[in-house]
C-alpha cells in the first residue's frame, strides 16, 4: 500500500521504531532525519539506562510496555531478567499490594514476595532492611541504541530513507498543512511530518507554531567501580553461549527514590531524590559541542551523596566500591506524566510522538502508525495521551514547567488517586467560589477548578446519621459529610457547582445536521429538546459522551468532556462553513439544582412554567430566575428531580445567592463531588474517561440506547453492526455490603483464580447501604446475583453482579 511522503525527525527508539512500524504497514515514502550519528545521536536514547518496569495504574501505558517487551526480545535487544520492587516502608508495602492488582487488572503476570524471597532473586539486599516486593518476570533491560539499529535495520530493507547529521532548521507549512521538512542539507517535502525529537520536542514542534508542554529535566544516574560480589554470575554464559551483562532482576527502591541494574561486575543507581534540574531546550548543546552527547550534562556528586549512601545500606555488598562515573541525563516530562502524541490542531500533517520513554517506545510507535495509517489506533485506548488534551492554561510555560518539575520530584511518590496538586492553586474558580469559601468547601482540583469535594458547614448534617467509613485508602479525601449530603441530596435540594463540566456552543446554518454526523443521536428536532449522545470513531469505539441542547433553529449546546471534544468537533467540521464552535465554558457557569423539593426552591423564582407538564424530562427553556438570565436544562446527574441552570460569568454569584436564599425554607445545602459520585453510580451514570473508553463501544458500555441507528449516516454507524452481534464483555455494576470493601478503581475483578476484568468506578451508595463498584466483566458472567471477587490491597472482596439502575429503575423521581 503506497503512502504519502512522511519525514520523521528524530531517530531514537520512539522514531526508528515508527519508521519500522509505518513501513510494516506498507507506507512506502518514509525517510528518517536526526541531527545526530546513527544508531547513537545523542538524545535520551542514547544514554537511557534501558530499565523496563511494565506495571503502570494506566492500562494503556502497561500495555505500551507489553508491547515494547515483546517486540524487543524477538529483535534480541532485551534481557529479560525480571524486574523487582522492594519495600522497606509498611506504606510502601501496602503500595506494592496496589501495583500487584494493577499488574493483573491488567493481564501482567506478578507475585508478591517475601523478604526472604526478594533476598533470593536479589542476593545483594539486606535481608534487613527489606519488607517484601513485587516481582514481574517479563520485566529487564532494554538495549536502547541496539532496538535503533535493529529497527532502523529493518526499516532500511522496506526502503525507508535514513539521514543521520541532518539537523532540521524548519518545519514548512502552506494554508494550515505542512508541507516539506528543511534541514542543513536541504529540503524534504512532506505531506506528514512525525516529530520524534524527544528533549528537543518543544523546539522542533515551535517550528509548525504548536506550543508543546513538555520539560528536559536532568537525571543522575551513576555507575559503580567493580562491585566483588557481582563477579561471578553476570559473567556466565546466557542462552546462545554469550556472556550477560545482567542476570539478577533490575531493582527500584522507591522509597529512597532509587534505581539498580547490573553490567557485568558494576551496578547502574539511578536517582531520582535531587532537586529538580530543567533544561530549555534552546539550551541543550548542540551535537558537535556536547562534550560528551547533547542530552548528558555535568554530573553533580553533592546531589548523589543521599543516594549513595542510601545504596551502601540497602545493598551492603557496595561498600566495597566507590562511585566511578555519573551523569545528569537529560529526560521528557509533562504535567500528567503521560506521552503527548497525535495531530498539531493548527496544522494538519505535523503529528508528535513525544514525551515517550524507552519503556513505551515501540508500542507508542504501533500506537501511531495504526492512527496514522487507519485512522485511529485499534490496539491502544489513548484518550490519556492525545496531546490535544490539554486546557489552555495548562499549555503556560509556568504551568509547564512547574508541573514538571513536581512530577519529576513525585516520580516514586504514592500518589492517591484523588489527591491534588498543591502548587499552582487555585487556578480556575467559578463564580461561586467565595460562597464556597464560606460554607467552608473542602476543594480538589479538575481541569485547573476548584471543585469542593464536601462542605464543613454541613457537619452538623452527619451528626445522630449512621455514616458508614469506609477502609483507610478509600477514606482518604473523604469525610462523614460526604454521605450527610449525598442522603440530604436524596431527601431534599442540595446545590451542586457543575461549572468544571466543559461546555461547547455550535452555531450555523448547518449545526444540526453536522452534529448528526458526529454523534450517535437525532439531534434535529424541536427547538428545546436535550439529546444525550457518543461520539464514535470509524472503528465504532466510543470517543465521548455528549448532552446536546438545542436552543434555537441554527443554535446548540453541547455539554463535553473536555478539550478533546472541542478538538474532534473542531476537526469534522464542514468545509463550507456552515457551521461553527465554540468553547463557552471560561464564560459562563452552572448550578444543578436537584432534589424532591428542588421544584419548590426554583418555581417561585421564574415566570417560566418549571411544572412537570410545562418542563419535562431532558428538555431546554430559556427563562429568568429572578433577576438572573439563565438556560435551564432539566437533567440531573444524580438521578433527582432538577436542573442544571447556567448563566454568564457575571451573574453566577447571584443565581447562587438567589437560589441559596430561597432554599432556606426548604432545608437547602451545598452539595460536593463526593456525595455526587455517590448518587451518579446509584443511577447508573456513565463517566467517560473511567467507566469506558476509546476501546469500548456502545453495547458493551450500556449506552444502546443512546444510538440512532435509523437515521441517516453518522461515524462510526457502518462498524456497530459487527460490534452489536459480538458482545464479549459489559460493563457491569457490582455491590458489597461491607463499607469497609469500598474500593477506587482499576481494581482486578475475579471469578475464582482467573482474573477476568477490572474496576472503572467505585463508591459508597449511601441511599441504598452498598459499597458500589463499576467493572469490565466477559458477558457471561455479567448476570445479576454472579458472585465475583474484586482484589483490594492483596486481599479477596466478595461482590455479586446487581441489576442496574440500583437507584429509582422506574425513573419516577428524575420525571416528577
Amino acid at each position: 500500500m503506497a503512502g504519502p511522503r512522511v519525514v520523521v525527525i528524530g531517530a531514537g527508539v520512539v522514531g526508528a521504531a515508527l519508521a519500522d512500524e509505518l513501513s510494516a504497514r506498507g507506507w512506502d515514502d518514509i525517510t528518517v532525519v536526526d541531527q545526530g550519528a546513527l544508531p547513537a545521536a545523542g538524545g535520551s536514547s542514547s544514554h537511557a539506562p534501558g530499565l523496563v518496569f511494565q506495571t503502570n495504574p494506566s492500562k494503556t501505558m502497561t500495555e505500551m510496555a507489553r508491547y515494547t517487551v515483546e517486540k524487543l526480545v524477538a529483535l534480541g535487544c532485551f534481557l529479560q531478567v525480571g524486574g523487582l520492587e522492594v519495600a522497606t516502608t509498611p506504606e510502601r508495602l501496602t503500595d506494592l499490594r496496589r501495583r500487584h492488582g494493577w499488574a493483573a487488572a491488567w493481564g501482567l503476570t506478578a507475585h508478591l514476595l517475601t523478604p526472604e524471597e526478594c533476598v533470593r532473586r536479589h542476593s545483594l539486599l539486606d535481608p534487613g532492611r527489606v519488607l517484601g516486593g513485587l516481582y514481574v518476570p517479563a520485566d529487564g533491560i532494554a538495549r536502547a541504541v541496539a532496538a535503533v539499529e535493529a529497527q532502523l535495520a529493518r526499516a532500511r530493507a522496506r526502503g525507508v530513507r535514513v539521514l543521520p547529521r541532518h539537523e532540521v532548521l524548519d518545519v514548512r507549512a502552506e494554508d494550515g498543512r505542512v508541507t516539506a521538512v528543511r534541514t542543513d542539507q536541504g529540503e524534504l517535502p512532506a505531506d506528514v511530518v512525525v516529530c520524534c525529537a524527544g528533549i528537543w520536542g518543544p523546539k522542533v514542534a515551535a517550528m509548525a507554531g504548536m506550543n508543546l508542554p513538555l520539560t528536559p529535566l536532568a537525571h543522575q544516574l551513576a555507575w559503580t567501580g567493580p562491585v566483588p560480589a557481582l563477579a561471578g554470575r553476570a559473567g556466565d554464559p546466557g542462552p546462545g553461549g554469550t556472556h550477560r551483562e545482567a542476570t539478577r532482576p533490575i531493582l527500584r527502591h522507591q522509597d529512597a527514590d532509587l534505581y539498580y541494574r547490573e553490567r557485568h561486575d558494576r551496578l547502574a543507581v539511578g536517582y531520582y531524590g535531587h532537586r529538580p534540574m530543567p533544561v530549555r531546550p534552546e539550551d541543550i548543546a548542540p551535537v558537535g559541542a556536547a562534550e560528551v552527547m547533547p542530552s548528558v550534562t555535568p554530573f553533580t556528586p553533592g546531589d548523589f551523596a543521599p543516594a549513595w549512601e542510601e545504596t551502601r545500606s540497602l545493598l551492603p555488598a557496595t561498600r566495597e566500591a566507590e562511585i566511578e562515573e555519573g551523569i545528569n541525563g537529560l529526560f521528557s516530562f509533562t504535567t500528567d506524566n503521560m506521552p503527548l502524541l497525535g495531530e498539531s490542531a493548527e496544522v494538519k500533517g505535523f503529528w508528535v510522538a513525544e514525551a515517550v520513554w524507552v519503556t513505551h517506545s515501540a508500542g507508542v510507535a504501533r500506537a501511531m502508525a495504526e492512527w496514522l495509517v487507519d485512522g485511529h489506533c485499534s490496539s491502544f485506548d489513548l484518550h490519556e495521551c492525545d496531546v490535544n488534551r490539554f486546557e489552555p492554561h495548562q499549555l503556560a510555560p509556568e504551568y509547564v514547567l512547574t508541573r514538571d518539575c513536581q512530577n519529576f520530584a513525585e516520580v516514586y511518590d504514592i500518589i492517591h488517586p484523588l489527591q491534588p496538586p498543591e502548587n499552582l492553586r487555585p487556578l480556575r474558580v467559578s463564580p461561586f467560589h467565595a460562597r464556597q469559601r464560606e460554607l467552608g468547601a473542602v476543594p480538589l482540583e479538575a481541569a485547573g477548578w476548584e471543585r469542593p469535594q464536601w462542605y464543613e458547614a454541613n457537619a452538623a448534617l452527619a451528626e445522630g446519621r449512621d455514616i458508614p467509613a469506609p477502609g483507610e485508602w478509600a477514606a482518604r479525601h473523604w469525610s462523614p459529610i460526604v454521605g450527610a449530603e449525598a442522603l440530604a441530596s436524596r431527601e431534599g435540594v442540595a446545590l451542586y457547582d457543575m461549572t468544571a463540566l466543559k461546555r461547547l456552543e455550535v452555531a450555523g446554518p448547518g449545526a444540526a445536521a453536522f452534529l448528526n454526523r458526529v454523534s450517535t443521536g437525532e439531534v434535529d428536532k424541536a427547538v428545546g429538546t436535550v439529546t444525550y449522545c457518543l461520539l464514535l470513531d470509524h472503528d465504532g469505539g466510543i470517543r465521548s459522551d455528549i448532552t446536546v441542547a438545542r436552543l434555537g433553529r441554527d443554535l446548540f449546546q453541547v455539554g463535553a468532556n473536555g478539550n478533546l471534544d472541542l478538538d474532534r468537533l473542531t476537526r469534522h467540521l464542514p468545509a463550507d462553513g456552515s457551521a461553527t464552535v465554540r468553547d463557552i465554558t471560561p464564560g459562563t457557569c452552572c448550578v444543578g439544582v436537584w432534589g424532591p423539593r428542588a421544584r419548590d426552591v426554583v418555581a417561585p423564582l421564574t415566570t417560566a412554567d418549571f411544572s412537570a407538564e410545562g418542563f419535562r424530562y431532558f428538555r431546554a427553556k430559556r427563562a429568568y430566575i429572578g433577576a438572573v438570565p439563565v438556560t435551564a436544562l432539566r437533567l440531573s446527574y444524580i438521578g433527582e428531580l432538577g436542573w442544571e441552570l447556567y448563566t454568564t460569568a457575571d451573574m453566577g454569584l447571584k443565581l447562587w445567592d438567589t437560589l441559596w436564599e430561597a432554599g432556606q425554607a426548604h432545608g437547602v445545602v451545598a452539595g460536593g463531588r463526593g456525595a455526587f459520585t455517590s448518587l451518579r453510580l446509584e443511577k447508573g451514570y456513565r463517566s467517560f474517561g473511567a467507566d469506558m473508553t476509546y476501546e469500548h463501544d456502545p453495547y458493551e458500555a450500556g449506552l444502546a440506547f443512546a444510538v440512532k441507528t435509523g437515521k441517516d449516516d453518522f461515524i462510526g454507524k457502518r462498524a456497530l453492526a459487527a460490534r452489536e452481534a459480538s458482545v464479549r464483555r459489559r460493563l457491569t455494576c457490582l455491590t458489597a455490603d461491607d463499607p469497609a470493601d469500598v474500593v477506587m478503581g482499576k481494581e482486578p475483578v475475579y471469578d475464582g483464580d482467573a482474573c477476568v476484568g477490572y474496576v472503572t468506578s467505585a463508591a459508597y451508595g449511601y441511599t441504598i447501604g452498598k459499597a458500589i463498584a463499576y467493572a469490565w466483566l466477559p458477558a457471561g458472567l455479567a448476570v445479576p446475583g454472579r458472585r465475583v471477587h474484586i482484589g483490594y490491597f492483596g486481599r479477596r472482596v466478595p461482590a455479586v453482579v446487581a441489576r442496574e439502575p440500583l437507584f429509582d429503575p422506574a425513573m419516577k423521581r428524575l420525571r416528577a
